[in-house]
C-alpha cells in the first residue's frame, strides 16, 4: 500500500492509448521498483522514527508539498464536504492502512509484509459485493486462490513468530481496502492530485495524533540511514511514484496500471533478502506464489473486460 490510489480506482478509469510509450515505461518502472522498495525503506526509517510518527510526518509533509504545487498551478481547494471525505478515507487508508503496515514491520520482515498486502485487490473485490458487484467465476477463483495463499503465508515462521505483527497487517489490509472502496463508492475526494493531497494531509494529521496518544518517542539525533529512508519515502514513494501512477491511470489500460500489485511483493521480498538479510523460507515463497496467482487471475479478467 505504498500509494494513495488503489486497484479499485484503476479499474474505474477507461483505458487511453498513449502517444508517449517511453514515458509509460518510466512510470511503470516507478510503480514497480520504487513502490516495491518503499517497504524496505520503512524498515530502515523505523530505526529512529516510531511507526505512527514516521508515517504521519511523511504523509503530512508530502501532502502539504503536493497541495502547494497544485495551488500554484491553479487548482481549487477541496470543499468542506471533500475535506470531510478526505479525513474519513485518509484515516482508513493511511491511519489504519499505512500505520498498521509500519507497526507490522517492527516485528516482521518487509518482504513478508508486502507479500501479505498483495491480498488487497482480493479484499476490494469482496467488499464490492456490498454494492452488488459480483465477481465472475474466474474472479471468484482468483479470490479463493489468493485467500488460500494468505492462509499458507500465516502458517510460515515469519508470521507464526509474531502474532501482533499478523494482527497489525491484517487490520492494515482491511482498512486500506475499505478506504479504497469508500473513496469510489460514497466518499469522493477533490478532483485530481488535490484530492490525494488532502487525503495525505488528513491522514498524516490522524497518524500524528495516534503517535501522541500511543506515547511514541522521537529518537534524537536520528541515525543517518533512518533520515535517508524517510526522505526516500517522501520524495520517491509519496511524490514521484504517486505521480507516475496518476500518469498510468490517465494513459494506460487499468490492468497495466494495477500491475504493481503483482510485481511489488516480488521486488520487496528480493530486496529484503539481498539488502536487509531477511529470511524467507521455501514454504513462504510457495505461499506468495499462490497469492500472486490469485491476483493475476483478477488482473487477467480485468484486461479481458477492457479489450471487449
Amino acid at each position: 500500500m505504498p500509494t494513495l490510489a488503489s486497484p479499485a480506482q484503476a479499474a474505474s478509469r477507461p483505458p487511453v492509448r498513449s502517444s508517449m510509450p517511453l514515458l509509460l515505461w518510466l512510470c511503470l518502472a516507478a510503480t514497480w521498483v520504487v513502490w516495491g522498495s518503499t517497504y524496505l525503506a520503512i524498515k530502515y526509517a523505523l530505526i529512529s522514527f516510531a511507526p505512527f510518527l514516521q508515517m504521519g510526518s511523511r504523509f503530512l509533509f508530502a501532502g502539504v508539498l503536493l497541495a502547494a504545487w497544485m495551488r500554484w498551478r491553479g487548482a481549487a481547494w477541496p470543499s468542506g464536504l471533500q475535506w470531510r471525505n478526505a479525513l474519513v478515507v485518509g484515516s482508513l487508508m493511511l491511519g489504519g492502512g499505512m500505520g498498521g503496515t509500519a507497526h507490522a514491520e517492527v516485528s516482521i520482515g518487509s518482504g513478508l509484509v508486502v507479500a501479505f498486502i498483495a491480498v488487497v485487490p482480493l479484499l476490494i473485490a469482496l467488499l464490492n459485493l456490498i454494492w452488488g458487484v459480483k465477481p465472475t467465476r474466474l474472479e471468484a477463483a482468483g479470490i479463493a486462490l489468493g485467500l488460500i495463499g494468505v492462509l499458507m503465508l500465516t502458517q510460515g515462521s515469519g508470521f507464526q513468530s509474531s502474532p501482533a505483527g499478523l494482527v497489525a497487517i491484517s487490520i492494515a489490509c482491511i482498512c486500506w481496502s475499505l478506504g479504497s472502496v469508500l473513496s469510489q463508492r460514497g466518499l469522493p475526494l477533490a478532483p485530481g492530485a488535490m484530492g490525494f493531497a488532502s487525503e495525505m494531509i488528513c491522514g498524516g494529521v490522524v497518524l500524528l495524533v495516534l503517535s501522541a496518544i500511543s506515547g511514541e518517542q522521537f529518537v534524537w539525533p536520528p541515525q543517518t540511514e533512518a533520515v535517508a529512508a524517510w526522505l526516500y519515502l517522501v520524495v520517491f514513494g509519496s511524490l514521484i511514484a504517486f505521480n507516475a501512477y496518476m500518469v498510468l491511470l490517465a494513459r494506460a489500460p487499468a490492468a497495466l496500471a494495477s500491475s504493481y500489485t503483482f510485481v511489488n511483493p516480488v521486488i520487496a521480498m528480493l530486496l529484503g533478502v539481498w539488502v536487509a538479510n531477511e529470511t524467507v523460507t521455501r514454504f513462504e515463497w510457495y505461499a506468495v506464489a499462490v497469492i500472486l496467482a490469485g491476483v493475476l487471475l483478477l488482473l487477467f479478467k480485468r484486461a479481458q473486460k477492457e479489450k471487449a
